[in-house]
């Protein structure tokens, strides 16, 4: 198996693909066509969302890693993002990318997403506070299970990593839900639903402009 393909196995674990497929779940329950999918990854989100039929943009502050010619590939650090760069698009998404920023600074890119006229945002971040899941499967050939819990993170503090790193984690003693989807609402957005996902435990937000 070549280097790509490892690199695409362990990156879309198990445990993680049911990140990937919320995301376009929850696009699907608005009506949209043109999408800016923000930091691509692999490209399995951007994949998916073009045999659906989506117009698909990718934006990462690096060339992108996957090869996709159709796609346009717009290489931004998003912290410097301006409203103008990025007109025109019904949707964004923005998965896993807003908690590698300094906290301070999310407040100017949700309100660049918000002033680009985009009707939907969909983002998501890790989601550390107390949790507890607990999966079971068994056959006559198989047994199965998963245990994963989060208990008392709220009384610690988030220790930063280096550059391109997480900088904070919702559930995390400063970062309460609350606090975050605050955030959201301050940057020009509408909570419409609330999703979690338990194996690699985020929550995600559809938001629609206000």
């Amino acid at each position: 198996m070549s280097n790509a393909r490892q690199d695409w196995i362990s990156y879309y674990s198990r445990k993680r693909i049911i990140h990937q497929w919320t995301q376009v779940y929850l696009l699907n329950t608005v009506n949209c066509q043109k999408v800016l999918e923000v930091g691509p990854a692999l490209g399995l989100v951007t994949s998916l969302l073009v045999n659906l039929g989506y117009q698909v943009h990718t934006l990462d502050r690096e060339p992108r890693t996957f090869d996709y010619p159709d796609v346009h590939h717009l290489i931004k650090d998003i912290r410097n993002i301006q409203y103008e760069e990025i007109l025109g698009y019904d949707a964004i998404i923005c998965c896993e990318t807003l908690e590698h920023i300094e906290w301070d600074d999310v407040g100017s890119v949700l309100s660049a997403f918000r002033n680009s006229g985009a009707r939907y945002l969909i983002v998501s971040v890790p989601y550390m506070a107390f949790q507890l899941f607990w999966e079971i499967y068994l056959n006559s050939n198989t047994v199965r299970q998963y245990f994963s819990m989060k208990k008392l993170l709220w009384r610690k503090d988030f220790k930063a990593e280096a550059d391109g790193g997480h900088q904070w984690e919702i559930g995390y003693r400063g970062y309460p839900l609350r606090h975050w989807e605050s955030r959201l609402e301050a940057g020009g957005w509408s909570i419409v639903k609330r999703e979690f996902t338990e194996h690699c435990r985020s929550v995600f937000h559809l938001l629609q402009a206000r």
